[in-house]
């Protein structure tokens, strides 16, 4: 298969596609860019939104809005004022890092990992956020956490270690609980890093590629089952939406490419589609208290 053009955006480094059907909008992030954007497809219709620190992801709330998670800690994020507000900072102490990927649990909880931003130290962390609103550890030794993602259960949870090109599957017999952490899929050199995931209804797993050109489907076993290439290299994260969940949009980047490979890939950056032959899970909505 081969992905098909959607919007033109040319993000530094686009990331978080998050379909949101009340909306009937794409939600995404321009990480360096520090942007958040809002697209809906059948209005034809872009707009943006400057964040204060590097966004990784954003997920809606219940009660409306979003959480973002920002380069410092998760911040509430009001569309219609434009207002982020403070909710919880996280690793203080560590000023290299930022937050990156995240993900909402089936109970509606956030799950989000941070990382190393120079992607050279094991300073990575994987938090679930508590009703408290403690943000509680729950796997380390990441330089560049990712992916974070439920099979249709919730029993099975899934995480990437991009720089050690491994996504990993862990049991989750109780909703705040992980154990036998195993790797699920290694992928080969030639094939790129494993960015963001997602998971279909038949509880296969999409796995983005980056330097890869490509977008992967694996069985909830691991098994290779289809390939999805698109025009640049740097391929970040998918997000089913649409009507039926059947549309699966694709963000990819710019940042890594020379001058030469940016010229040679002129839609680095943008928004892709294609038909999924099974269709993706509607996404919980984050149940996180106002500050």
């Amino acid at each position: 298969m081969r992905a098909e053009h959607a919007f033109s955006l040319g993000a530094e480094l686009g990331e978080g596609p998050l379909w949101v059907a009340s909306e009937a909008a794409l939600w995404l992030v321009d990480i360096k860019g520090l942007r958040l954007h809002r697209l809906r497809p059948e209005r034809a219709e872009h707009q943006s939104w400057t964040a204060p620190s590097p966004p990784g992801f954003l997920a809606a709330r219940a009660g409306g809005g979003f959480v973002v998670g920002l380069k410092d800690g998760l911040y509430l994020f009001d569309p219609a004022s434009g207002r982020f507000t403070l909710l919880s900072a996280i690793e203080a102490h560590l000023p290299e890092n930022r937050l990156n990927d995240g993900c909402v649990s089936p109970e509606g909880a956030l799950w989000f990992g941070s990382m190393h931003d120079p992607e050279q130290t094991a300073s990575g962390v994987l938090y679930r956020l508590a009703a408290d609103g403690r943000c509680v550890p729950l796997d380390r030794g990441y330089v560049v956490t990712n992916g974070p993602a439920f099979s249709p259960d919730g029993r099975t949870f899934y995480h990437t270690d991009s720089p050690g090109r491994a996504v990993y599957a862990f049991d989750r017999p109780e909703p705040h609980v992980l154990t036998n952490k195993r790797v699920l899929v290694q992928i080969e050199p030639a094939a790129g890093y494993p960015d963001g995931t997602a998971v279909d209804a038949e509880g296969c797993l999409w796995v983005a590629l980056w330097s890869g050109w490509a977008v992967r489907r694996y069985s909830p076993d691991g098994r290779l089952l289809a390939t999805v290439s698109l025009p640049c290299s740097q391929v970040t994260k998918v997000a089913f939406g649409g009507v039926d969940l059947r549309t699966a949009y694709v963000t990819t980047a710019r940042r890594g490419l020379s001058p030469a490979e940016r010229a040679a890939q002129p839609l680095a950056g943008d928004v892709f589609w294609f038909n999924a032959p099974a269709p993706g899970l509607a996404q919980p909505l984050a149940q996180v208290a106002c500050a």
